[in-house]
């Protein structure tokens, strides 16, 4: 049928049947898996009928707090992948000694190893930290919804669709065999001839494009849609960060798009921004990349800090201590952020001035840091402190980020670095912080604020097995890298011949499989709660006793949020309203008009991934048909006016009526 090359080059373009990884049988087995794990979802959808009530009421809500909740989802979703490869690394570096060559072929280790990196950072910690951004600010800051819904359920499908896109490059051709930044000249067109960088290209490039649309969204909420009386100084410090965060996604994922564009023209168009010659400067990539790449850091890192920032001053029964230092180190870190990224390659012959430099700035960003540590110690001293799950994993991050930082501290003095770069001292100390940092501080959420978004706790016991195996395994996963990295060994490498290693790199695995259980355990957690929910509802609306406004509403909130809009009169402002007395009116309630659902932004997000696809494979007619649909079903969404819908004020007074009861007995 296609005896003519050319006819089948013009639709399938460089798709072949051997691009279908089935001599892998790693690939192969996983392929199964997952191919049986889908039919049996998708069977159940179907037998218990959801497919519509999940359209309706989810894939095509607005409404920010199950937007939020989907990315938390979809996190959890690209957890269960990501360690997945973390395991398989581990493994194949406790078994390669003595001759073995251990079960990863170098080239599927160098994929695994990239895409463990991409889907780490860009599809567990990106959509977490999004994910209770968006559940958490407009209600601590007194808003119905963020600025603009659609645009938020936009940018939450075009995430999803970048996570799609890297997930196809598992069982339909390779993904990038160069690390997850992707320098070149190793990413070019001579070197990696091959799909895998086009597929991280253009993942990224669609994901991308959402998380810097949810970043302009959430700035423009908190900056224009405070409650009155709610200065910024007033602004709950879960907020601030969050304003930080999305000030920083605004300032600098413009410029990963910019650079994954130059590089898209040296492979797709032959120019030579970052080739060896014909005026090209691989360098300049290398500044790029890491002048997103260490404010990113602070992306993950910085509403973390905002969680335990709210936990800590929950859990003690105290104010937040030296809120105002919180808010000034905040905002020291989030422009400093900008004047640190070279020390990512101190090793590469930029100078002892510029080293020096960028070395002092490094140690220099660690002074807020500290202080806000500080602060939480100050905060729990003389408190009533309650062990609560949400605690626990505030105590065990203050521990282990603390040895994440002093040994970034160490990074950052050049001479050091120069003996440390690239080694797996390095490695121990990235998964330090954002291990014990982004994701401690992201479980820690999940659990502070699930009885808000769902009505009922999560389980107490399970929740704490969670926390003990992800607290132990770490330190048995990552010390022994400390001491590897001391000892000279490289990152990156899957075979070693000096058997006196082995020892460490199967106690590292050994830590692997104790997060492992943890990561079971929660999930565990997560289907018992499910079960256990009429046992584990708090009627009282208010299950930690918290004090910002989100506590102000029932639990689940409605899709309004707020019937009238609070008047904010401190920081603290629940527990302001507490102590002033304060009942919610029951009478005079007008109708409330809010966005209707809309299916656009998954239809966009599905043409995404056709689009990237086309581009990944060399199709281009897919590529010219998905653009031109994108284009003209954008266009066509603008002139839908009718997109709200009236809340009776009959229901309203019903809801607010309701919980007046649960607030009479806590105010």
């Amino acid at each position: 049928m296609f005896s003519n090359p050319d006819l089948y080059k013009f639709i399938f373009g460089r798709l072949t049947l051997d691009s279908i990884p089935y001599h892998e049988p790693i690939l192969v087995v996983t392929f199964l898996g997952v191919a049986v794990g889908g039919i049996a979802l998708l069977g159940l959808l179907t037998y218990f009928r959801l497919w519509g009530y999940l359209w309706t009421e989810w894939f095509t809500s607005i409404d920010h707090k199950k937007i939020g909740i989907m990315y938390v989802v979809l996190a959890l979703i690209m957890l269960l992948r990501g360690f997945s490869d973390a395991l398989l690394m581990r493994l194949q570096q406790a078994l390669a000694f003595n001759g073995s060559e251990g079960y990863l072929p170098p080239h599927h280790y160098d994929q695994i190893f990239t895409a463990h990196g991409v889907i780490m950072i860009f599809f567990v910690a990106m959509p977490f930290v999004t994910g209770l951004m968006n559940l958490v600010v407009p209600l601590q800051i007194g808003a119905r919804d963020v600025s603009f819904p659609f645009l938020n359920n936009f940018s939450f499908w075009m995430t999803t669709a970048g996570a799609i896109v890297i997930m196809i490059s598992l069982f339909i051709g390779e993904f990038a065999k160069t690390g997850w930044l992707a320098y070149p000249p190793l990413s070019g067109i001579a070197y990696s001839p091959d799909v895998g960088v086009d597929y991280y290209i253009w993942g990224l490039q669609v994901a991308g494009i959402g998380t810097t649309l949810s970043g302009i969204n959430l700035v423009a909420t908190i900056v224009k849609m405070r409650a009155p009386g709610m200065t910024f100084m007033k602004m709950p410090v879960f907020t601030w960060t969050s304003l930080c965060t999305n000030i920083l996604i605004v300032a600098s994922f413009p410029i990963l798009t910019a650079t994954l564009a130059l590089l898209t023209l040296d492979r797709y168009a032959g120019t030579n921004f970052f080739t060896n010659d014909l005026g090209g400067n691989p360098m300049m990539y290398v500044n790029l990349i890491w002048i997103w790449g260490h404010p990113e850091v602070y992306i993950l890192i910085l509403p973390a800090f905002g969680v335990f920032s709210e936990v800590v001053a929950t859990f003690s029964g105290k104010r937040l201590f030296g809120y105002a230092s919180m808010v000034y180190a905040t905002c020291v870190i989030m422009i400093l952020s900008y004047l640190v990224w070279l020390h990512h390659f101190f090793t590469m012959g930029s100078g002892a001035s510029v080293n020096s430099f960028f070395g002092i700035t490094t140690m220099i960003i660690s002074i807020p840091t500290g202080a806000k540590l500080f602060n939480w110690l100050f905060t729990m001293y003389h408190g009533r402190i309650r062990y609560e799950v949400p605690m626990l994993w505030t105590v065990g991050f203050m521990v282990t980020f603390t040895i994440g930082g002093m040994t970034g501290v160490m990074l950052a003095i050049p001479p050091a670095d120069f003996v440390l770069h690239n080694s797996l001292f390095l490695i121990a100390h990235f998964h330090n912080v954002i291990i014990g940092g982004v994701l401690f501080g992201m479980f820690a959420g999940v659990n502070y604020w699930f009885p808000k978004a769902f009505g009922f706790k999560l389980d107490p016991f399970w929740g704490k097995m969670s926390f003990w195996f992800w607290q132990i395994g770490f330190w048995f996963a990552f010390m022994p890298l400390y001491i590897l990295g001391l000892m000279g060994v490289t990152r990156r490498v899957s075979q070693f011949d000096d058997p006196s290693l082995q020892i460490w790199f199967i106690i590292a695995a050994f830590g692997a499989g104790l997060i492992a259980i943890g990561i079971a355990c929660f999930l565990i957690q997560i289907a018992v709660s499910f079960m256990k929910r009429e046992e584990l509802r708090d009627h009282t609306g208010d299950p930690w006793n918290g004090r910002t406004l989100e506590w102000s509403t029932s639990s689940p909130p409605p899709a309004y949020n707020f019937a009238f809009t609070p008047i904010v009169y401190d920081h603290d402002a629940w527990y302001d309203m507490k102590a002033r007395g304060y009942v919610r009116p029951t009478e005079g309630f007008i109708p409330i008009h809010m966005p209707k659902n809309t299916g656009t932004g998954v239809i966009l997000g599905a043409l995404s991934i056709a689009f990237a696809f086309g581009m990944i494979w060399y199709i281009w007619w897919l590529a010219a048909i998905t653009f031109v649909a994108m284009l003209v079903i954008t266009i066509g969404h603008t002139f839908n006016y009718k997109r709200d819908y009236h809340i009776p004020a009959e229901e309203v007074v019903k809801t607010e009526n309701e919980r007046t009861k649960q607030l009479a007995g806590q105010v």
